[in-house]
């Protein structure tokens, strides 16, 4: 029976990764490179610092220093006032009588901060969030999911992870740990492939929340 569900934070809690791609598409104008925001649907759960460097690379930007700097102004913006939940995430937090956890490559200061702005706050303690900054090894390494497991002494068949992103998922399932994909976000546009996530590892995709407590009562 599952206890425990840790819950990735971008895209699975919060609709943030599309607003990530709209800073990144906006920036990107300023230099009269059009990009549409769903091909930033691709770089979902990886660091800023390397979509930076990919996009640098490929569109040959020299000061990534100053690209950095500037993502991060527009990003920043967008997030304090244009942040919103995923889809079915309230209510599906307000009914469950699970133990609750976040496993982010985001830093626990934004976290914290998100699910302030979402009122989220209440379904999740601060001590119960575990991060980047925390670890220093990001997704799809594991130790952000095995810091959280082993910090609260969770068994693994009792917990599920709840992920939306290809190097969440594999994540989650080198942590040891069944995952859930999730395709509720905003940055899952129509014609993106679900299938990426069965391929990462994922036992299960849905698009819903009501679907996701029908999984976990299943299993």
């Amino acid at each position: 029976m599952i206890k425990n569900i840790i819950f990735d934070f971008d895209g699975v809690l919060v609709d943030s990764e599309i607003l990530a791609a709209k800073a990144f598409a906006k920036y990107m104008k300023k230099y009269d490179i059009e990009i549409d925001e769903n091909e930033f649907a691709n770089f979902a759960g990886k660091k800023t610092v390397q979509v930076i460097d990919i996009l640098s690379q490929k569109y040959s930007i020299k000061d990534q220093e100053k690209f950095f700097t500037d993502i991060m102004e527009i990003a920043s913006y967008i997030y304090k006032n244009e942040l919103t939940a995923v889809e079915g995430a309230c209510n599906f937090l307000h009914n469950t009588k699970l133990s609750l956890y976040i496993g982010s490559n985001s830093t626990k200061d934004r976290i914290i901060s998100g699910l302030h702005k979402v009122e989220f706050n209440k379904y999740f303690k601060p001590d119960k969030i575990y991060s980047f900054d925390i670890v220093g090894k990001a997704k799809p390494d594991p130790d952000i999911y095995l810091k959280a497991i082993v910090v609260n002494n969770l068994n693994k068949n009792e917990t599920i992870i709840i992920e939306d992103s290809l190097v969440g998922v594999k994540a989650g399932v080198n942590a040891g740990v069944k995952v859930i994909g999730l395709t509720a976000g905003g940055h899952w546009h129509e014609g993106r492939d679900e299938k990426e996530l069965l391929d990462a590892g994922a036992f299960t995709v849905t698009n819903d929340y009501i679907k996701v407590q029908e999984i976990i009562e299943n299993n």
